[in-house]
């Protein structure tokens, strides 16, 4: 694995007056954001605000489009045709982007949500104009490795970004069961699935069998009640597994 693996965390999803996540405990934790759009999550001066702050702190923009549900949180799947999935994205994208732009950033990727995310994992044809789109901006994808994420990024000549989950548990066919209320997720057990995911490259499914997993990059998400403990246990595991692996390599040149 990478010495490069980095951490995500999905951000400005309040809205309005009512403010969810930890968003600026956060941003001292984490190398990307993924910024909602306003569709799922957001509002434009929530979009400002997040990009600006995570301007400041350094960390990755990202842009984090959704089904148009505000009510179910982008978490209830809705059929869609081709056009609309490409529609929605650039509708969003594109808002996102100018607030980027406004910053005097630039936009790094763009990572679907919920919802959507799933649907274009399991659907190649969705998922084309996203790749395309994330292609002709010259942007990542951040994704499920081995899904139709990375197939159509590929095929678009887009960067793909695999990620790893650890505040979500996996089928064993290797795709998130998303929930629709943010659970509490137990840091310890994220650390855990952090250290056997870089010195085995396995993570456990949730009916106990082994999964293999490909990742650049690990995301925690910021809705959860306890996602600050999380999110500095995975950067704990992950600068522990890194320096052991870094030590590992050091004895094998010096052998």
């Amino acid at each position: 694995m990478s010495s490069a693996i980095t951490v995500n965390s999905d951000l400005g999803e309040s809205l309005g007056l009512h403010s969810f996540g930890h968003d600026d405990e956060l941003l001292g934790l984490i190398d990307a954001a993924n910024i909602a759009c306003g569709f799922h999550a957001g509002d434009p001066y929530v979009m400002s605000t997040t990009v600006a702050n995570a301007a400041r702190a350094g960390v990755a923009l990202g842009a984090h489009p959704g089904l148009p549900d505000l009510t179910g949180f982008g978490r209830r799947q809705m059929n869609l045709t081709v056009d609309e999935v490409r529609d929605l994205v650039i509708y969003q994208v594109g808002a996102l982007n100018a607030f980027v732009a406004h910053s005097g950033g630039r936009l790094n990727h763009i990572k679907p949500h919920g919802a959507l995310f799933g649907m274009l994992s399991r659907d190649e044809d969705l998922m084309k104009p996203v790749a395309e789109y994330a292609a002709r901006l010259g942007v990542q994808i951040y994704g499920l490795a081995g899904t139709a994420h990375q197939r159509a990024a590929d095929k678009a000549g887009a960067a793909f970004v695999a990620e790893l989950y650890v505040d979500l548990n996996y089928d064993p066919d290797g795709s998130l069961v998303i929930v629709r209320r943010p659970q509490a997720a137990d840091p310890a057990a994220a650390a855990d699935r952090v250290k056997s995911a870089v010195s085995k490259g396995t993570i456990t499914a949730n009916d106990g069998s082994t999964l293999f997993v490909e990742f650049s990059s690990i995301c925690v998400h910021s809705d959860t009640p306890n996602s600050v403990q999380v999110a500095k246990a995975v950067v704990s595991a992950l600068a522990e597994s890194q320096n052991v692996s870094n030590q590992e390599r050091q004895t094998i040149g010096n052998a």
